[in-house]
């Protein structure tokens, strides 16, 4: 379904435009689609990206302070989830709500570890 841009103001589209530099990142495509499943740990998440955990954190902490991630302390570990302005399903495909903005994105088929922005639609 087509969206008529023109119709939306210039807070719509930095909101929207601030959300694909966010998810612009391989790092922080790979770690919404990690958690996907359920909320995991620092360490594992590491392990999974096979990435230094400076590194790991970082891009953590900038999804969670564009409120696409929760987190959670047990101890000394600190747990990572997708928040509830993210809906996830079987297909693998994660559907993040802003304002007036849906952007879904999938992986394909044929690679399952490859992520694509499927679409954009506009929220009702």
């Amino acid at each position: 379904m087509p969206i008529d841009l023109a119709l939306d103001t210039d807070l719509d589209l930095e909101q929207l435009s601030a959300l694909f530099r966010l998810l612009s990142d391989k790092t922080r495509l790979n770690i919404l689609l990690l958690l996907s499943p359920g909320e995991q740990n620092v360490t594992w998440l590491c392990n999974e990206l096979n990435l230094p955990q400076p590194t790991v954190s970082h891009h953590l902490g900038l999804l969670r302070l564009h409120n696409v991630l929760d987190n959670r302390r047990a101890g000394k570990q600190i747990f990572y989830r997708i928040n509830g302005r993210i809906d996830h399903d079987d297909r693998a495909e994660l559907a993040i709500h802003t304002d007036r903005f849906v952007v879904r994105i999938g992986t394909a088929p044929s690679q399952v570890s490859t992520p694509t922005i499927a679409d954009v639609t506009l929220s009702p």
